[in-house]
């Protein structure tokens, strides 16, 4: 593997003429393009954080489109994930806008958010988590993730932490709008800055959803 030396500037490029012409036609001749300069920097970059992190899963290009109305073929972003326990772990994206990283959990079956659940309804767990969304939120990363309207059955909706139990996922993620520094190994020291400050949270819920 090469070492990391930044995302081309050309991969934001290559992103904004997909989502202008998203098609198998487009795809197939610039292939080659995506593969320079989006699929081998950004395996580069996750090699250069596996000793840390853990090995990422780059994902496919290819949308699965047999239960969805849209039927564009191709992911308008590039994402790679290191999963630590059951659909929690470390992500980074690259699309048109920039650089994306973010951590937490993510889709999930209804036992794990019971356990997630029962976690933020401990009264040591849920301050614990509490305290360490506080702590990411300070560090300039935006809470978010799929949640219900209403309290989840079983829960009062005085709740002292209501708005956690309503989750059904939890992520933290810090958006990085076209950065000066992409095509420089500053991405690198980015990303791994980054991926630290979510480590509490990353951690919090592997110890709650248990091992992947």
């Amino acid at each position: 593997m090469a070492a990391f030396t930044g995302i081309p500037v050309a991969a934001l490029d290559f992103y904004e003429d997909l989502e202008a012409d998203n098609s198998k036609t487009w795809w197939a001749a610039h292939k080659e393009t995506y593969d320079e300069v989006v699929r081998r920097p950004m395996a580069s970059l996750t090699a250069a954080l596996e000793d840390e992190f853990g090995t990422a899963k780059l994902f496919r290009p290819y949308r699965d489109v047999r239960f969805s109305k849209d039927k564009i073929p191709y992911k308008t972003h590039q994402g790679a994930f290191v999963g630590l326990a059951e659909s929690c772990g470390y992500y980074v994206q690259i699309d048109a806008a920039g650089l994306m990283v973010a951590g937490g959990f993510y889709a999930s079956s209804s036992e794990t958010i019971a356990r997630y659940r029962a976690a933020v309804d401990d009264d040591v767990r849920g301050p614990e988590l509490e305290k360490i969304l506080a702590s990411v939120e300070k560090a300039g990363f935006t809470i978010g993730g799929d949640k219900l309207k209403t309290a989840p059955r079983g829960y009062t909706v005085d709740h002292p932490r209501i708005e956690l139990l309503r989750h059904k996922s939890l992520t933290a993620g810090r958006s990085y709008p076209s950065p000066s520094w992409l095509d420089s190994a500053r991405t690198l020291k980015e990303v791994r800055t980054a991926w630290r400050a979510l480590t509490p949270l990353v951690e919090w819920s592997g110890q709650v959803l248990g091992p992947n």
